[in-house]
């Protein structure tokens, strides 16, 4: 398969930026930051602080050397074996199954500092 049919297959979108925040209140300045530049409504979490549905930031210990990226998909595990193919290994303690089927997983390899997870769309 290649790369663009695999894009239309399993419907590949981009569906939140990660970025590693080194502390709570940093995490909630830069949200504010998105807010200011985009409008983007800040929700803070347990583990990050929302600025929409675009970027989350996490208030420490993020996966990936500066961040991460979602990538949504209409079938993870399909995703997971074409992605295995590409030499990418899943991080088996982060998948979450809901109904027998993955909805999230991540990658144990970084692309340009970031991790990649996938998300069931």
């Amino acid at each position: 398969m290649s790369i663009q049919d695999a894009a239309a297959t399993f419907d590949m979108k981009i569906g939140h930026i990660g970025i590693n925040g080194d502390s709570p209140r940093q995490a909630a300045a830069w949200a504010e930051d998105f807010f200011r530049l985009l409008g983007l409504p800040t929700k803070a979490g347990e583990k990050s602080v929302w600025a929409g549905q675009l970027v989350e930031i996490m208030k420490g210990d993020g996966r990936g050397t500066v961040g991460h990226i979602a990538i949504k998909v209409n079938d993870c595990d399909k995703a997971i074996a074409y992605f295995k193919d590409r030499g990418m290994t899943p991080v088996e303690e982060t998948r979450k199954v809901e109904n027998g089927r993955t909805v999230f997983i991540y990658f144990e390899e970084e692309i340009a500092g970031f991790a990649i997870h996938l998300n069931q769309a």
